[in-house]
């Protein structure tokens, strides 16, 4: 195991990004040592040269200790509850990813770490009707109470806040992707997708900024070479309307009123048929659409797709594995 590189935690390494980013800095061992931290195990057939792997909670009160031992210079935090399954408690989740993100902050410190990329979100900005066309990195953090994902993600941004003013010593990159989207997605955007129509809210353009997951991996990676600070969002240029994206998938858009939808969803949802709550629809009508301009003139980054090409490339994808 060569241990002469950076030492890089990747907190979350089994998930989505976390694991195309373990796999990017593992085929770099001279520069990196890569130091995989998941709740959950990963089975040795699946583990990668040039790796070492920890099962931990980040909520563990011995990550501190793991820093230490393992000299870390740069932490990136990506565990996070995206899409709590129905038996999770908003509790539960609210442990992992805020009481959570506070304990891998406080290893940080008392380990002397000396920098932590962190992954938040666009959703942290909010859905509301007065939101400006184009949301910057200056504008407030709104997020709405109802959505948990959204609402974590501004509670830890308030933290790290926090963090900047009482230890600046501890460099902090955070980036605010909007709806991440690569040839493996799996989630409950996705999920939208693979309805037999898609459904919109009358009225609403709804507009969607999707940025290619493989960008994302690359501003973690410029960031960790070039020990980067600031605040970024993370957003392909352009946008879709919601009937955009159906027309590309090739399935009817059936846009209906408000609250029909809001009705249909509060009595669906209790019954099991549906996920998804009347709190869902300020979600779909009132999306942030995030500004990129200063993740390419301030961090120096072009995103390599565009909203649009990061849809049809998804598509080309999910056809070609059929």
């Amino acid at each position: 195991m060569n241990s002469s590189g950076r030492s890089v935690l990747i907190t979350g390494a089994g998930g989505y990004i976390g694991g195309q980013l373990v796999e990017r800095l593992a085929g770099q061992p001279e520069e990196f040592r890569v130091i995989a931290l998941d709740v959950r195990e990963v089975p040795s057939e699946h583990r990668l040269l040039n790796v070492e792997y920890l099962t931990a909670d980040i909520r563990d009160p011995r990550l501190a200790e793991l820093c230490r031992q393992y000299r870390v210079d740069t932490v990136v935090h990506l565990a996070s509850i995206v899409t709590p399954g129905r038996r999770r408690d908003r509790q539960h989740v609210y442990s992992v990813d805020v009481e959570g993100t506070g304990n891998v902050l406080a290893a940080c410190v008392a380990a002397e770490v000396r920098q932590i990329i962190i992954t938040s979100s666009g959703a942290a900005y909010g859905y509301y009707v007065d939101n400006p066309q184009l949301i910057d990195e200056d504008q407030p953090l709104r997020a709405n109470a109802e959505f948990a994902y959204a609402h974590h993600k501004r509670l830890i941004e308030e933290r790290l806040a926090g963090y900047r003013r009482d230890y600046p010593q501890l460099r902090q990159l955070i980036f605010r992707p909007g709806t991440v989207l690569g040839a493996h997605t799996n989630n409950q955007i996705t999920d939208l997708f693979r309805k037999r129509f898609v459904l919109g809210i009358r009225g609403a353009a709804s507009p969607w900024v999707f940025i290619w997951d493989e960008d994302v991996v690359e501003c973690i990676l410029k960031g960790i070479r070039e020990r980067a600070t600031g605040i970024y969002n993370l957003a392909g240029d352009g946008t879709l309307t919601m009937q955009q994206v159906a027309e590309r998938l090739g399935k009817q858009f059936l846009p209906l009123p408000a609250w029909l939808l809001r009705a249909g969803l509060a009595l669906l949802r209790p019954l099991g048929v549906t996920q998804y709550g009347p709190e869902q629809i300020d979600f779909l009508r009132y999306r942030p659409v995030l500004s990129n301009a200063r993740l390419k003139h301030s961090f120096g980054y072009l995103p390599r797709k565009s909203t649009a090409e990061v849809l049809d490339y998804y598509l080309s994808q999910q056809s070609e594995s059929r």
